[in-house]
């Protein structure tokens, strides 16, 4: 099959609302034909979106892909939907695989999609491992699938982009327990492993022309978060997810972000430091229990401060 060599091809997981919605919707913008996957194709499919193993909610979530394909085409752009879940890799080798072949290449994919189910607001002790695993596989291990079909690509063409939408609580710990504000076990610890990835295959490409970001976003109002969290203390009141979009376009397209290639952008001062969403009044002040992991902080400081020591004697 013959392809467009000029055309630029970015793909998204969990496309079908929220985050993963408003980026194709940006990247369309921006240029890109989108490929966008999810589990709902069309918008009143029903399914299991309870965080608690304590009720079943199926009641349909607004979105789907059908609705954000549209959004990319009324951009000029083309969409293409390729239907996958996480936790079925064979799945996500058949959606890379279609990318592919159609059109010939993907130069960005943004991985936004995650675990939902129970398990994500229940408490270690009542949570059955198994449903951990499968967070940890969504979350952190999935992603990896298609990085493994997209790198050999973007290495052969020197230029390709892998965006990992991360989240705080890959690095902090609730302060307060599930249900109360808090958040699953498996969530996070999920989300930390995660945010390892970037860092790591950034330092494996260097000097390929590849570069690997994550991006946390801090709360943004989202139509799950709408539906389905208010029980568990989190109210929809985050920062409107086109500062995502926004922030994405930017790493894709400004000479400066090279300088950030492996590391964490915290999307929401980010785009509020660089104007990047005129008439958005900025971050909110975050009222989360939430307690940050300083690790990292914690042994520079001490490395430093031994190494002037030894330096004095």
């Amino acid at each position: 099959m013959e392809h467009d060599e000029g055309r630029k091809v970015a793909l998204i997981t969990g496309a079908s609302r929220g985050i993963g919605r408003v980026c194709a919707q940006h990247l369309a913008r921006a240029g890109y034909d989108v490929a966008i996957t999810a589990r709902t194709v069309n918008e009143g499919e029903a399914r299991e979106h309870s965080s608690t193993l304590r009720k079943s909610n199926t009641t349909p979530l607004p979105g789907s892909l059908a609705s954000t394909a549209a959004l990319v085409e009324a951009e000029g752009r083309e969409a293409m939907m390729v239907p996958a879940d996480l936790m079925d890799p064979v799945s996500l080798g058949a959606c890379v695989a279609t990318v592919l072949e159609r059109w010939g290449r993907v130069d960005v994919v943004v991985h936004n999609g995650r675990y939902i189910g129970p398990g994500h607001m229940d408490r270690f002790i009542d949570t059955p491992v198994d449903l951990i695993e499968k967070q940890v596989y969504a979350n952190a291990i999935a992603p990896l699938h298609i990085n493994k079909m997209v790198l050999p690509g973007m290495i052969a063409r020197r230029q390709g982009t892998l965006i990992s939408i991360s989240s705080a609580s890959g690095y902090a710990d609730p302060t307060r327990p599930p249900g109360d504000g808090g958040w699953g076990l498996g969530y996070g610890m999920s989300k930390a492993c995660f945010h390892r990835v970037a860092g790591h295959l950034a330092t494996e490409l260097a000097g390929t022309g590849v570069r690997c970001y994550n991006v946390q976003p801090n709360l943004i109002a989202t139509e799950r978060i709408a539906a389905d969290m208010a029980e568990f203390g989190i109210e929809n009141n985050g920062a409107p997810a086109d500062v995502i979009g926004v922030v994405i376009n930017w790493l894709l397209t400004d000479p400066e972000a090279e300088s950030y290639n492996g590391q964490n952008i915290e999307a929401q001062f980010f785009c509020h430091e660089r104007g990047l969403l005129p008439g958005w009044a900025g971050p909110r002040a975050n009222d989360a229990p939430i307690r940050y992991d300083l690790s990292g902080k914690v042994l520079l400081d001490l490395e430093t401060d031994l190494r002037a020591r030894l330096a004095a004697r």
